[in-house]
């Protein structure tokens, strides 16, 4: 094991068992050497299913881990997207840990990291070498931009691929400046990126028992969200509106107090709310019986609309809207924790953790009927596992 460990590496003698029914990966190894969101996020996807997942850290840990946060001890963004996994740390500059590693790689049926292109081959992990150690291994690498061209090794953000992308153009009130979207949008459907180009590759290889290497970069990310907008017809100008806006009708609205969301593109909808907020006139009004003619007639639209809207509260409206009109009250994300469709869905659970206690997170992305997966456990301290994950390896060998 490294000297370079930090000291509470390997603290833990046992591995966490995990309890509970077995998950559609469960008897898969995936060592995660990536760090803040994509990566991690996305391997803690595989962990949802049973994978058991080794996070592997240098000595300094995730840069993540040193974000801000108003946990004292842990940064809730760790905390928040790695669950599930063993902790090891290991420096790959120093030759007894990268043969640690390569040892562990001979056993693990997936590898993510999130290393520049060039930074790979130099620290000798990168994927034809380890294909030689293991033809089986699945090999992710997730980057900001790809593995080609003349960004190939520019540090990729979730914001700044947002701002490159055009994201940030389309928020906001047209011909307002950029806005950017909170909440690592881009990262998180990477993630998602991770978890689905990982399963499909490991399907693949049931057929040709062969591992192969997974692209998946934070450019692709952003502009797969906008897969609907990234059309460009043959004739048409290049500079075509092509915002899916429903003219202000669907969207945000003011009430007597908060704010309330409402779709109503489909003519049920739409003759539904009318008829909910006391304007059934606009209803029956031929110039307003389209998407595309009530997004033309928006001025005239919604300040009646907003003007009946503020006779009640968001919350009086979402009840009286009901089924009939899609909708929802604007809540904060600490109101999840106690919602009663999400605790119905089992989307929140309780962690042990060896620093906070307990606290309640998030879990269980992904129904399954049949291998609904084990029970999560906590993202694990700074080389919490190191030992005892090391010490099975050379027992396994």
């Amino acid at each position: 094991m490294s000297t370079t460990a930090p000291d509470n590496a390997g603290d833990d003698k046992h591995l966490p068992a995990r309890q509970g029914p077995a998950g559609p990966l469960s008897g898969l190894r995936v060592l995660d050497l990536s760090a803040y969101i994509a990566g991690p996020y996305g391997c803690s996807l595989l962990a949802d299913q049973g994978a058991e997942v080794i996070k592997i850290e240098p000595p300094t840990g995730d840069n993540l881990r040193k974000y801000p946060s108003t946990l004292e001890a842990e940064s809730r963004a760790f905390i928040g997207v790695n669950r599930s996994k063993l902790g090891v740390v290991l420096d790959l500059k120093n030759p007894q840990d990268l043969a640690a590693l390569m040892a562990l790689a001979r056993t693990a049926d997936v590898l993510v990291h999130n290393f520049r292109p060039s930074v790979p081959p130099r620290l000798g992990i990168a994927y034809d070498q380890l294909k030689a150690v293991n033809p089986r291994l699945i090999y992710c690498a997730v980057t900001g931009y790809g593995e080609t061209g003349p960004l190939r090794e520019k540090a990729g953000y979730d914001q700044v691929l947002q701002t490159m992308t055009g994201m940030c153009a389309l928020q906001g009130k047209r011909g307002e400046p950029p806005e950017i979207i909170y909440g690592s949008v881009v990262d998180y459907y990477a993630a998602a990126l991770v978890a689905a180009g990982v399963a499909s590759a490991l399907y693949e290889r049931e057929k040709s028992g062969e591992g192969q290497f997974v692209g998946v970069s934070l450019l692709r990310s952003a502009l797969t969200m906008q897969s609907a907008r990234m059309v460009w017809a043959e004739g048409e100008p290049k500079d075509v509106g092509r915002d899916m806006r429903s003219g202000g009708i669907t969207g945000l609205h003011p009430t007597r107090e908060g704010h309330i969301y409402i779709s109503a593109n489909t003519p049920h909808f739409w003759q539904a709310l009318c008829t909910k907020v006391g304007l059934p006139e606009l209803a029956a009004d031929e110039r307003y019986d389209s998407v595309r003619k009530r997004a033309q007639h928006a001025a005239e639209i919604v300040p009646k609309l907003r003007a009946a809207l503020a006779a009640r509260t968001a919350l009086e409206w979402e009840e009286l809207f009901g089924e009939e009109v899609p909708c929802s009250a604007a809540r904060t994300v600490e109101d999840m924790f106690d919602n009663e469709q999400v605790l119905a869905e089992d989307m929140v659970a309780n962690f042990a953790h060896p620093t906070l206690g307990s606290y309640r997170g998030f879990t269980r992305p992904v129904r399954f009927g049949r291998t609904p997966g084990p029970e999560p456990f906590a993202a694990p301290t700074l080389g919490q596992h190191t030992g005892v994950v090391l010490a099975a390896q050379r027992v396994d060998e």
